[in-house]
């Protein structure tokens, strides 16, 4: 599968512990100290050699250098792969790594295509595998897309490989080594460095970013620490006398949900339970989705311990990435922030450092004993639970509550959502589920009737969300209904509250648009943002009361997403006294997009923002620079085609959307938006080859195979039309337009049977439709089927 997002981070949850934080100084030995600038308000970095001289013990278990996700300057002792004149083959391209002047070099396929030989400047972690970074000139680092497999040989290891072993990733493809999709700077460096400043120019295209530590140091958890270390230095100089002034410690924030908790466990149910209720907002989750979550940084302030939204949009339980219940797809990096957000664990209370030691990055106990801590062995460990008792090898909680999966061709990681093992699902959903990971010669209904044998038939679980989720993906007829029941349960996991909200923006309607209004006000920012998503289709001049209040709302991300939700309001049909906070908040928008100027997916953001604020030049603009840093990025050709639409320039956006084509010829939106303006354009038939195009690529999109024979019908080729209606209706049984069309199609052709037909299929997604009703009255009069 392709995906768009290069490394995953993996960065140890780090929580304080301040207990041994005089132990240096009892010794007799002062905390080491590196100029900074501690008496202003902005903390900045001290690096982690700084920590070390208070918390010693932390920092002994803590070896940046050696952590999985470490990045490190390329060096004998660093490099694990094999440069002694290697050789590696892929697709027709033969890659060598070898060493010269004490370098290390790759001999591979460069931008053009051709073979160069580029140096090895750093790598990038280390267990189960070993990526190597190449800087060029304009600042950019490029993560190689050839692999070190750091296994030992009997596993497999000790080798080298591609990372997309079963397609072929050629010089013009996007995902290319050297192409944005790859580049270290925007896609990686946040998480595998510490304090690291991007630094991009846009004018210039080129970056200087800086780190204040190369791998990850204690900061990279606990924030800049010059006011922590300026604090101990005071604290330290007037020891025992003194008064402690700082109830902080200057810490940006205090990692102590744990702390006064217990779990005892239940002996009827034989599960523990929290003893204290946990708060809203779980600082330690937040902070570790800095880099265990799907997300994107917006805002360079982020600060260990506040919502992540304040910072980076976080993706909820998006289509290409979740299956229909919320497991995770097949996709090349795992992020356990959603998996965790929606399970039972973090319902119940627990937080990362409940499991995970944060400084070892290890198991607070060994294997299943980490689950054992709050579930009894005598009810969970044994036989009469598992129901494996022949087997060789015994199932485990964690191989049916954690089911594992393998990313990056080597790397296993385990789902984090510990969710119920549903085969039941597998069959009405076509999900995966546990029990199949291992019993693969039997079907998901096999393993179905297994469980409910041995458990009852009321199936339990948490994320009961899944057929919701499904009917959505499928158009059934009852997915506004079952979507609304998920994003009004306070008692589902808010990023399934996030997602179905927005997946309700296709389904507005005045019967659910209470829903938005009670989920604007979710404790979660998540779900607020899902709200505002949901929103985005009511006409603009309803909107403003619904979500202007959001502008003034405590996170950054909920205020941007509201700014361009409301970006279509002019100025002059705003009420005056919320015009400042619109104008704070889509100031903020923008400096959001800008902080990713080398996007651009950021760039079109601002495009789209800049055009519905009337200012077209400059939204042409942002479109264009968009095209020359991807010239394969269709959607911002896309929208400059609609700004020259508007602008009465259909033959610049033909212009246009043939030179993104020439970039990304099997793109099926460019092809559609060509067919539109050809037809704009008189004409007719090379709009209809583009507008087959689309549907031909993409049939899954419905609303390509619509327009297509629409535009069939306007050139008179009813049957054609209705020929391509048909089929699509096939695949899209509950799509509105294409029932839509058949009926009127129908009608026209004079074959009222059908169109009834058709209507009264329509009618049942439908069914508040008044004028819709009136129309099947006519046609069951007309065909003799009235009462």
């Amino acid at each position: 599968m392709r995906a768009m997002v290069l490394a995953v981070a993996a960065v140890a949850m780090a929580v304080f512990a301040g207990g041994l934080l005089w132990q240096s100084w009892f010794n007799g030995k002062p905390s080491p100290t590196r100029p900074e600038t501690a008496t202003v308000a902005v903390a900045t970095f001290v690096g982690s050699e700084t920590c070390a001289g208070c918390h010693q013990a932390e920092a002994k278990l803590w070896n940046a250098s050696q952590h999985k996700a470490a990045m490190q300057h390329a060096t004998d002792k660093t490099v694990l792969g094999d440069f002694n004149d290697a050789s590696f083959d892929y697709f027709g391209v033969r890659s060598r790594f070898f060493r010269k002047d004490g370098k290390f070099l790759v001999e591979t396929d460069g931008p053009d295509g051709k073979l160069a030989v580029f140096e090895v400047k750093y790598t990038f972690g280390i267990d189960p595998l070993q990526q190597y970074l190449v800087e060029f000139p304009d600042g950019r680092i490029q993560a190689l897309s050839l692999a070190w497999d750091s296994r030992p040989s009997a596993k497999g290891g000790r080798r080298w490989f591609h990372l997309s072993p079963n397609e072929e990733i050629r010089h013009d493809d996007i995902l290319h080594w050297t192409k944005l999709n790859q580049n270290w700077n925007f896609m990686c460096a946040e998480c595998h460095s510490t304090g690291v400043a991007k630094n991009y120019d846009a004018k210039a295209d080129r970056f200087a970013t800086t780190w204040a530590e190369i791998s990850v140091g204690c900061e990279a958890c606990h924030g800049q620490g010059s006011h922590h270390a300026a604090w101990a230095r005071g604290r330290q100089s007037w020891w025992p006398f003194g008064k402690q002034q700082d109830s902080s410690k200057g810490l940006l924030v205090r990692f102590d949900e744990r702390r006064n908790v217990a779990w005892p466990i239940d002996a009827q149910t034989g599960n523990a339970r929290r003893s204290l209720a946990p708060a809203t907002l779980r600082k330690e989750v937040e902070t570790c989705g800095l880099c265990h979550a799907r997300r994107a940084a917006f805002h360079a302030g982020w600060v260990p311990g506040q919502w992540l939204s304040q910072t980076h949009a976080v993706e909820a339980l998006a289509r290409t990435t979740y299956h229909a219940d919320g497991q995770l797809r097949d996709v090349e990096e795992p992020y356990n922030y959603t998996p965790f957000k929606q399970g039972k664990m973090f319902a119940a209370g627990i937080t990362c450092s409940d499991c995970h030691e944060p400084h070892s990055a290890k198991l607070r106990a060994s294997g299943e004993g980490v689950c054992l801590q709050c579930h009894a062995s005598d009810k969970y460990a044994d036989a009469g639970h598992r129901r494996h008792a022949s087997a060789d090898a015994a199932p485990t909680c964690i191989s049916c509550h954690m089911p594992a999966r393998t990313y990056m061709v080597v790397d296993i990681r385990h789902d984090h959502a510990f969710r119920v093992p549903r085969p039941d699902l597998s069959v009405t959903l076509g999900t995966p589920n546990a029990c199949n990971d291992c019993h693969r010669d039997k079907p998901a209904q096999w393993a179905a009737a297994a469980v409910e044998r041995w458990f009852g038939p009321d199936r339990k679980g948490l994320q009961n969300y899944g057929a919701a989720f499904h009917a959505a993906r499928t158009d059934a007829a009852d997915a506004a209904a079952l979507l609304g029941v998920i994003a009004a349960d306070k008692n589902a996991p808010a990023v399934a509250r996030a997602g179905a909200l927005s997946e309700l923006a296709s389904r507005i309607s005045p019967a659910n648009i209470a829903t938005a209004r009670a989920a604007l006000a979710d404790p979660d920012p998540m779900a607020r943002i899902g709200a505002l998503d949901m929103l985005e289709n009511v006409p603009a001049n309803q909107i403003w009361p619904i979500a202007s209040p959001l502008l003034a709302d405590p996170v950054r991300g909920v205020r941007i997403r509201a700014a361009s939700l409301l970006a279509a309001v002019p100025t002059a049909s705003q009420p005056p006294a919320d015009r400042a906070r619109f104008d704070q908040a889509a100031t903020e928008f923008i400096a959001a997009q800008r902080a990713n100027a080398e996007r651009p997916e950021a760039r079109t953001s601002l495009a789209n923002f800049l055009a519905q604020r009337g200012r077209s030049d400059d939204a042409e603009t942002e479109y264009k620079a968009a095209l020359k840093l991807s010239p394969q990025y269709a959607t911002a050709a896309i929208n400059l085609a609609d700004l020259y639409r508007q602008r009465g320039r259909d033959t610049d956006g033909e212009a246009v959307l043939r030179a993104a084509l020439g970039a990304s010829p099997r793109d099926a939106a460019a092809h559609h938006a060509l067919g539109l303006t050809l037809s704009r354009l008189m004409r007719p038939d090379d709009a209809l080859a583009e507008l087959r195009k689309a549907a031909e690529l993409e049939p899954d999109q419905a609303r390509y195979a619509y327009v297509h024979a629409v535009a069939l019908n306007s050139g008179g080729r009813r049957d054609e039309a209705m020929a391509v209606l048909k089929e699509a209706l096939k695949r899209h049984p509950n799509d509105r337009d294409i029932l839509g069309a058949l009926v009127s199609f129908s009608r026209t052709a004079g074959d009222a049977g059908a169109a009834l037909g058709y209507a009264e299929q329509l009618a049942i997604l439908t069914p508040e439709d008044r004028n819709l009703a009136a129309l099947i009255g006519e046609l069951k009069r007309q065909t003799g089927k009235a009462n």
